[in-house]
């Protein structure tokens, strides 16, 4: 792809992005469409596109939307998600559960088992096997194994599932459905429900914040970026959270709250001592500063690492 087609491509991506920000679906719609022509190789319109149309309740050009992405990217995540979230609002739990089953195993590829743990809590949830409580079960076992602040929450929350006692065939929440054998790719009677739209995705604000920085605001920039990382970890995308703040770092590198966003990602991916690393050089940066606020931060922080002298030691030693 040539530069110029590449800027054509990306200015059509973010019009995309900002439209559906605004609720202008159908000219988002019309610049995701341009932006898969110029770059017909990726996979990113399609999973935009299909995010609007499953916001505007078409949910199977939604789901052929996905599907496209996923014949260009079989393993994105972003694609994969939206695909499982869409077949869930048309009540299609089986189809939903083996997308939710595939998005796991990528997820535990990339060594992110407590990503691989809930995706394959929720693909439990929606559809009932002995081979997904064997898999929920053995990456409990292997979770345990790496702990880690990240992993405790994901551990609740799968334990909860696997003690749970439902009859074969149960949905959650003791909701009556179907065997898996049985489910193939029928509906629960939920299709005609109303779908709710989604919070503007992490990518939209990236890109809006980006928008602010080519304006010459980087202090809008900035805040758009951390929100992103904010948004992006809520949504179990952690690469691209990362992606965000290091997005900011390269034009606000000494901002504590973007070191203590990273702070937090880290530990949420089980990398303890990268975020102590992190914290020791945040708190020798803060102390030449005269911002008592971040000191303050910092200092809130640290306390959870007692096992760490560097921290554990006044910040002039």
């Amino acid at each position: 792809m040539s530069d110029e087609v590449f800027e054509r491509y990306r200015e059509a991506l973010r019009r995309g992005h900002v439209a559906a920000l605004r609720g202008r679906l159908d000219l988002a719609i019309d610049a995701y469409a341009e932006a898969a022509t110029l770059a017909p190789e990726r996979p990113v319109p399609h999973v935009s596109l299909g995010d609007v149309l499953v916001r505007l309740g078409r949910l199977d050009d939604g789901l052929a939307a996905y599907d496209r992405a996923l014949e260009r990217s079989p393993r994105d995540e972003t694609a994969l998600n939206g695909r499982a979230a869409a077949l869930v609002a048309g009540g299609r739990r089986a189809e939903a559960a083996r997308t939710l089953d595939l998005l796991s195993q990528v997820q535990d590829g990339a060594r992110r088992l407590a990503d691989a743990a809930d995706s394959a809590r929720s693909a439990l949830e929606q559809a009932e096997s002995r081979d997904r409580r064997r898999h929920l079960t053995d990456l409990v076992a292997r979770l345990r194994e790496v702990g880690g602040p990240g992993a405790e929450a994901a551990l609740a929350r799968a334990s909860e599932v696997l003690e749970a006692r439902k009859p074969a065939g149960a949905g959650p929440a003791g909701t009556p459905g179907k065997a898996e054998g049985a489910e193939g790719s029928g509906r629960d009677g939920q299709a005609g429900k109303e779908v709710q739209p989604p919070s503007p995705p992490g990518s939209i604000l990236v890109t809006e914040a980006l928008a602010s920085l080519d304006a010459g605001d980087p202090g809008a920039a900035l805040a758009g970026l951390l929100s992103a990382a904010r948004a992006l970890a809520a949504a179990r995308q952690s690469d691209a959270a990362l992606d965000a703040c290091y997005l900011a770092l390269s034009f606000a590198p000494d901002d504590p709250d973007v070191h203590l966003a990273l702070i937090d990602l880290y530990l949420a991916r089980g990398w303890r001592g990268q975020a102590a690393d992190k914290l020791v050089l945040l708190r020798r940066l803060v102390e030449l500063t005269d911002d008592a606020a971040a000191k303050e931060r910092v200092a809130a922080v640290a306390i959870f690492f007692p096992e760490d002298m560097r921290l554990a030691a006044s910040p002039s030693a």
